[in-house]
């Protein structure tokens, strides 16, 4: 091909390989399409950063790289995979909540007390959001398996502890003093299991044992929530009981 013969305008004659320089490139050996389109499928293996940190990288340098209009970009893979997981474990969240406030209210016959179970419960995550935080962790799929743990342990505390308030307020205690007797009586069993729960998700935490690192965001979603929920149990749990109980009951 390089000594094929030229000829100008003006008569002159050159050889293509004096003009140009030829080279040969292998041809595709396999052609992948998805809905009569061109696909062409990039991989990476991530080492020493998580997946979300790698996949906003990836999403800048193709922003960077200006593509056209005609080529399309998406993301699958185990990005995917976290996505949709994500998504359902959401939806088992709130189904878990409304389920919950369901058994409460079914329980206690009033609003009150589970309206002040589950509000401590969510509040009791923002511990598990400042743990994640601290220790520099990302938020995913295990995290949030990590959350439901929490709201699950943090509404038990708070069963215990209204449970004790209406034993005591059937002895005739007035409804402060109620609260604060069933406050001091509960507060050994919470504290104990909190720091039971804390005390055997450490190993985790610390990412000791072969493939501790994939539940190690859920270990530090746990231990932060259920320290916080020590607090929360044990004051805005009755609290909130307190100021959301009708008027009449209040008095009684």
């Amino acid at each position: 091909m390089t000594n094929t013969l030229l000829t100008s305008a003006t008569g002159r004659t050159a050889t293509l390989g004096s003009l140009a320089t030829v080279t040969t490139d292998p041809g595709e050996t396999e052609i992948r399409r998805e809905n009569l389109q061109r696909l062409v499928q990039v991989t990476a293996r991530l080492e020493g950063v998580d997946m979300g940190t790698g996949v906003a990288a990836v999403q800048r340098a193709i922003r960077d790289m200006n593509l056209p209009s005609s080529i399309r970009v998406e993301y699958g893979g185990l990005y995917e995979e976290n996505r949709k997981s994500s998504h359902d474990l959401m939806l088992v969240l709130l189904l878990a909540l409304l389920l919950l406030f369901a058994v409460l209210l079914f329980e206690f016959r009033t609003f009150s007390a589970p309206t002040a179970i589950l509000t401590s419960a969510i509040l009791s995550t923002f511990g598990g959001f400042q743990a994640l935080l601290i220790t520099n962790t990302t938020f995913n799929v295990a995290s949030r398996m990590g959350m439901i743990m929490v709201i699950g342990i943090v509404a038990k505390n708070g069963i215990l502890l209204l449970d004790a308030e209406h034993r005591f307020r059937d002895l005739g205690f007035t409804p402060q003093e109620a609260m604060i007797q069933a406050g001091r009586r509960r507060l050994r069993p919470i504290a104990m299991t909190a720091l039971a729960t804390v005390a055997g998700m450490s190993p985790l935490a610390f990412g000791i044992g072969a493939g501790s690192e994939m539940l190690k965001p859920l270990a530090i979603v746990v231990i932060g929530g259920l320290l916080s929920s020590m607090v929360l149990s044990l004051v805005f749990t009755p609290a909130i009981h307190f100021y959301l109980r009708p008027r009449k009951t209040a008095e009684a």
